[in-house]
């Protein structure tokens, strides 16, 4: 655990002052309620949007929890992310509608088009590429969750579109 303390990321919003300060306000908050790691963790994702290995670290310390109870409760639940998101991101549903209709095709797309892989950001930032469960619109598979807002039928030689209305 000490170890994630001095190889704290530049950008880490531990490193910046008004990050650190929600972070320090949700702990200080919750620290003595029931279920305090869940409820901070809850407050800073959604807050700053991730909870770094070096800010689960810190809210272990804070919260006198084991590390590992701090990170098994990110790495449970699909809510929590690790590292920041793009300020868009393309969700790849992986429902078996979607799966059979094509979907696999579109992330190879994608992922040829950006230079990442599933779970990454593009190094400027605008875009993540993620996978989702079932969105239920099955009727309309393949899709692709851009923003909240699903597309569906999708076919490869289409994609290449949605990635360029999103990078403008």
């Amino acid at each position: 655990m000490t170890s994630l303390f001095r190889e704290i990321p530049y950008n880490d919003p531990l490193k910046v002052a008004e990050q650190k300060a929600t972070i320090d306000h949700a702990i200080a908050e919750n620290k003595d309620r029931p279920g305090s790691v869940m409820l901070v963790l809850n407050e800073v994702q959604g807050k700053i949007g991730h909870v770094s290995p070096s800010m689960q670290a810190y809210i272990a310390r804070k919260l006198n929890v084991p590390m590992g109870q701090v990170h098994g409760v990110v790495t449970f639940y699909s809510f929590f992310k690790t590292r920041p998101r793009g300020k868009h991101t393309i969700k790849f549903c992986l429902g078996t509608a979607c799966y059979v209709a094509g979907v696999p095709q579109l992330i190879e797309k994608a992922k040829q088009m950006l230079n990442i892989e599933l779970g990454q950001t593009t190094p400027d930032g605008q875009i993540t590429l993620e996978e989702c469960r079932c969105v239920g619109a099955c009727s309309q598979a393949p899709v692709v969750v851009v923003d909240e807002e699903v597309q569906g039928r999708l076919r490869p030689n289409k994609f290449p579109q949605i990635i360029k209305r999103v990078q403008s």
